[in-house]
C-alpha cells in the first residue's frame, strides 16, 4: 500500500476549531510544574535568635552536647531502650 516511501504526519490544527490536544497537554504539564512548591523553608525570627543566645541554659546544653558527641565518637554511648520505648508510648498516647 505505502511501499518503501516514508510517511510523515503533521499534527497541527487538529479538531474542528484548530485545537491541538497534544500542545494543550504539554501546556498543562508546564503549568503544573510551575505551580509546585519549591520546597520547605524554616525561618527563625531575630527575636527567637536573641532569646536563644541569651538563654541561661545555653552553656549547659552545649556542654551536654559536647559530651554526647565524644561518647558517640568513642563508641561508648549507650541507648536506654526502655526509656526510649516509654517516651514513644507517652507521645503516642499524648501523656
Amino acid at each position: 500500500m505505502f511501499g518503501k516511501e516514508a510517511v510523515t504526519m503533521k499534527i497541527n490544527n487538529v479538531g474542528p476549531s484548530g485545537m491541538n490536544p497534544y500542545k494543550n497537554h504539554l501546556k498543562h504539564q508546564q503549568l503544573q510544574m510551575n505551580n509546585q512548591p519549591k520546597g520547605d523553608q524554616l525561618e527563625i525570627s531575630n527575636k527567637a535568635k536573641e532569646m536563644q543566645e541569651k538563654s541561661q541554659f545555653t552553656e549547659a546544653r552545649q556542654e551536654k552536647i559536647a559530651k554526647l558527641k565524644i561518647s558517640i565518637e568513642n563508641g561508648t554511648y549507650q541507648v536506654d531502650s526502655k526509656a526510649v520505648a516509654n517516651k514513644m508510648i507517652d507521645y503516642y498516647f499524648n501523656k
